[in-house]
């Protein structure tokens, strides 16, 4: 059949996958929405379903990692306060009232995000402050309440 179109001597969906992956997404949109579901690629889709999700999560966590980073500069460092920190402090703040607001379902992770971001931050504010981890507490100080709320009044 010489006259068959390019388009039905595509690759199979699996090597689709690896070779481009955004065209595998469209298809996969496309025969979800036309109810093809038969159709799907479904263990790629449910692999990938999973990566959103630990995406959402690890934005979470980034998020809170800068707000608990700049809430220990502040802390320890009051003197050397500028407006950049209380910019991003605001800026993360929208970040993680948009996150939770868009994935309500983050909410129950709380405590496993903060834990994670707070190593981090921690040993961060240590390399921007110059003063030496042990300085900052070794569990997080702060709840939610103060990461999200805490008064700073921008400069």
């Amino acid at each position: 059949m010489a006259s068959q179109s390019i388009l039905s001597k595509r690759p199979s969906r699996a090597i689709r996958y690896d070779q481009d992956f955004y065209g595998w997404a469209l298809e996969q949109a496309s025969l979800l929405r036309e109810g093809r579901l038969s159709e799907l690629d479904a263990a790629n889709l449910a692999e990938e379903l999973g990566d959103l999700g630990r995406a959402e999560f690890n934005s979470l966590v980034s998020a809170l990692r800068v707000l608990t980073m700049h809430l220990l500069k502040l802390d320890h460092q009051p003197e050397k306060r500028s407006r950049s920190w209380d910019l991003t402090i605001a800026s993360q703040r929208l970040e993680l009232a948009d996150l939770l607001k868009d994935s309500p379902g983050l909410k129950p992770r709380f405590d496993e995000a903060l834990g994670r971001a707070y190593r981090r931050a921690r040993l961060e504010a240590s390399s921007e402050t110059g003063l030496e981890a042990s300085v900052f507490p070794e569990a997080c100080p702060y709840d939610l309440r103060a990461i999200a709320t805490r008064e700073i009044v921008l400069r």
